[in-house]
């Protein structure tokens, strides 16, 4: 279908209907219980998470502050999903507004770019700790982690706003069917009726500042924590120091390997299939288990959760 027509000839959707994570309705109801458990869980976890943290004074150390700022990110990342995902499965496909689904599109893109930011900083962290740790105390102190971690946010929003501004500004002239559970970038652009080149390249700049950006970082830091770690002289210094990187090292390699198949490069994904299936695992899968990967399995933190449980 020729995508250059003229703007007279087009008449401008007004909604989309998503048809959600599955159509089959003997398996709608079994995934409609599967995931509002995930939602609740999400929530129940992250709250916990940033409940102990504010409320323990053992807690306020840099990487709880960073963990703190992932969990209401979590939070507000699954909120922003899963209710849609959960109507779709209980009604079957949602009709949403156009304002509404750039609205969605909006918070989505702003969480995501901050997580990037958030995780790369949280590696950052832990090379400081490793490599650096006489100064540790100067390079993480407070002021500057508040403003990593005000970076990420701010970063997160005003990326957001360049790409919703230019996906919003494409004419949708039908169909409006999107095979998603939520509005995302490729899905809209895919019923784009006019020439998306100058959005994918949006798309792809973005995605090499935040996405690629933050992934250097990581690795950066994680290549000389490795360094660091095969010079120490023990081996329980070194399982020591390879404990407190454990799981962070496995949230940014299911969160990398999820987001760089699908948003690293500015053509269309064709399979959708797969597509729906690495977003529930980033947008609704991914907030449920980080609290347990992160904290939960934590020392400090599972002493602070039984002080809790002792006081209550």
């Amino acid at each position: 279908m020729e995508r250059s027509l003229e703007s007279g000839n087009m008449t401008r959707v007004q909604e989309f209907v998503l048809l959600g994570l599955s159509t089959r309705l003997d398996i709608r109801d079994v995934l409609f219980a599967v995931f509002l458990t995930l939602y609740l869980l999400a929530l129940l976890e992250n709250t916990l998470i940033i409940y102990l943290i504010c409320s323990h004074n053992e807690l306020r150390k840099p990487m709880y502050f960073f963990l703190g700022n992932l969990s209401c990110l979590e939070m507000c990342y699954v909120s922003v999903t899963m209710p849609r995902l959960l109507v779709g499965l209980r009604t079957g496909p949602c009709h949403v507004s156009f304002t509404a689904c750039m609205t969605q599109l909006f918070f989505f893109i702003s969480l995501i770019c901050t997580e990037c930011t958030l995780l790369a900083s949280m590696a950052y962290d832990r090379y400081v700790a490793i490599c650096c740790p006489l100064h540790y105390p100067l390079l993480m102190r407070p002021q500057v982690c508040l403003g990593l971690a005000l970076s990420s946010w701010l970063g997160g929003l005003l990326v957001s706003v360049i790409k919703t501004a230019c996906i919003a500004s494409l004419f949708y002239c039908g169909p409006n069917v999107l095979n998603h559970f939520f509005c995302d970038v490729s899905p809209l652009l895919n019923l784009s009726c006019t020439h998306v080149a100058l959005t994918e390249l949006v798309d792809f700049i973005s995605a090499i500042i935040i996405l690629w950006g933050s992934l250097l970082v990581a690795i950066a830091s994680y290549v000389a924590i490795g360094r660091a770690v095969l010079r120490m002289p023990s081996a329980a210094a070194r399982h020591k120091a390879l404990s407190t990187c454990a799981s962070h090292l496995v949230v940014v390699g299911i969160f990398y390997s999820a987001t760089l198949f699908i948003y690293a490069h500015p053509s269309h994904i064709e399979a959708m299939d797969l597509n729906k299936v690495l977003s529930v695992i980033y947008t609704e899968v991914m907030p449920m288990c980080n609290p347990v990967i992160y904290c939960l399995r934590n020392r400090e933190v599972q002493a602070a959760f039984r002080r809790t449980l002792y006081w209550s």
